[in-house]
């Protein structure tokens, strides 16, 4: 494990600056009855009644209610989590021990138990992002070992696992239709005793975490889509963390309160090239001609990102060393007039604004642009089906898996299950899958900025800028875990 470790972590590591730290307390856990509660403001309600399997997953990561079998460092390696350690037994075979630990509702971790999660997680539909492609099966090994059998030899298969996604759950967290329910079924410090719609939920400590107890007596989340209000809320005093500060707010909060963590998110105008005017390559590339992302990075983010190089941005170090030119972009012809629907959400504060300057951009070229902003949750759903010209869209690359090939999977092939741009090009799909395969540190990055490169050449997708994200964090909060892929916030050693 430890030179399959040091691959990984040679491979997939983006020498990431900013401010992280891994799970786990970071002390004394202290008296389990003293901890005050944590009051924390997030951006995005539950889009899909908490279930693991979409974007709600990193709510729940980052709350400190789930866990996968591996976790990320902060080197991007795959590191333990309710897996202590793991091998390959041969290339389509890995064998994971799991350590001592139980569910929230008081049942054991057993390697049943675990195989019976992760096999829910490839019955979901759609499939989890992390599952994108891939087939596999889980099944108990003795008393404390998981046998995971891919469908072709998979890598990376530790860091997979690691996904918000392929969250471990008890069984009384299915229903007989294979739907995912985690109030009071996970196993993290946390555990969700009320969730009130989308706009707030109750934790409590879990005190039989395997980790040790949390030194917060509990969380109380509040929803809070409205970026301002956000900001309000920390420089009031009325919450102790809040995520994703707005950059024109960023300046009204006290220096000691404001964070910023580079992160491997890229913002993105994704056409849909399924169907609607974007169907046609050419009014794709004179989208792509109109967007001058330069505009977008200095002046609405205020320097707080940078212009859009490719789907990898630079806090993926060795990406910009390989990128490679799209080539066979089909030639531009004039949009005379043509009318599309440009959506965007308002739970990043910024993106309705760069859709704003995108729409002016786009008409300058031509387009007759009509602008739709919602909150996350009332736009994910007509988006995944399509009924978009055009979405303004923030995506951590590394979040599903770690793994850089992960995302173009879920995002641009014809079987993803993210694919907000409704990309299906059979070049691409070759490219994907060619890097999935590939194991030698070199020859993966390599193909995957072949792939990059096969799927900018569609214009598809247009980078716009690469973020740093600004978190709120009050003067008495310590231990808040601040990472680049955006999977946590919440541990044991988080506290007031």
């Amino acid at each position: 494990m430890h030179r399959l470790r040091l691959l990984l972590a040679l491979l997939l590591a983006p020498a990431l600056t900013g401010c992280f730290a891994s799970g786990g307390a970071e002390g004394p856990s202290g008296d389990a009855k003293s901890g005050s509660r944590l009051r924390v403001a997030l951006a995005f309600p539950p889009a899909e009644n908490l279930s693991p399997y979409g974007a709600d997953a990193t709510i729940l990561s980052r709350l400190g209610v789930t866990e996968s079998l591996t976790a990320l460092d902060a080197n991007g390696a795959a590191a333990p989590a309710l897996a202590s350690s793991w091998r390959q037994v041969d290339g389509r075979t890995w064998l994971f021990t799991l350590r001592e630990a139980t569910f929230q509702d008081g049942t054991e971790v057993t390697p049943a138990a675990v195989a019976a999660s992760l096999t829910h997680a490839t019955e979901a539909s759609p499939a989890p992002a992390a599952l994108s492609g891939v087939t596999l099966k889980a099944a108990a090994d003795g008393s404390t070992g998981v046998r995971i059998t891919t469908g072709n030899p998979d890598p990376v298969l530790p860091l997979r696992l690691s996904s918000p996604s392929l969250a471990i759950l008890a069984e009384k967290g299915y229903d007989e239709k294979g739907a995912a329910d985690p109030v009071g079924t996970a196993t993290g410090p946390f555990e969700i005793t009320e969730v009130t719609g989308t706009t707030s939920a109750t934790l409590d400590r879990y005190d039989e975490y395997w980790g040790g107890r949390a030194q917060s007596a509990g969380v109380d989340v509040k929803f809070i889509a409205d970026g301002t209000a956000r900001a309000a809320a920390l420089r009031t005093g009325q919450t102790d963390l809040a995520e994703a500060i707005p950059v024109a707010q960023a300046a009204s909060l006290d220096k000691a309160t404001r964070r910023e963590t580079a992160t491997t998110r890229t913002t993105s105008l994704l056409l849909n090239a399924g169907k609607g005017p974007f169907a046609d390559p050419g009014l794709r590339a004179a989208a792509r001609r109109a967007v001058d992302t330069s505009a977008l990075a200095d002046g609405v983010y205020e320097g707080h990102a940078d212009a859009g190089a490719g789907i990898y941005g630079p806090a993926v170090t060795w990406a910009e060393g390989k990128r490679k030119q799209p080539a066979g972009r089909a030639r531009a012809t004039a949009p005379d007039g043509t009318k599309v629907t440009l959506a965007t959400y308002d739970n990043r504060p910024e993106l309705p604004e760069v859709a704003q300057v995108l729409k002016q951009q786009l008409e300058k070229a031509g387009f007759v642009v009509r602008l739709e902003v919602r909150e996350y949750s009332r736009l994910e759903s007509d988006a995944l089906a399509g009924k978009f010209d055009a979405i303004v869209l923030a995506r951590n690359t590394l979040v599903d898996t770690g793994d850089p090939v992960a995302v173009l999977a879920s995002d641009f092939t014809c079987d993803g299950g993210y694919n907000l741009a409704q990309l299906c090009d059979k070049a691409v799909d070759r490219a994907v899958a060619g890097a999935e395969g590939v194991a030698d540190t070199a020859k993966r990055q390599d193909a995957v900025m072949t792939a990059e490169a096969a799927i900018l050449g569609t214009d598809a997708v247009v980078p716009l800028v690469h973020q740093r994200v600004i978190t709120g964090v009050g003067t008495s909060v310590r231990g808040a875990l601040l990472d680049p892929y955006e999977r946590t916030l919440l541990s044991t050693g988080t506290r007031r």
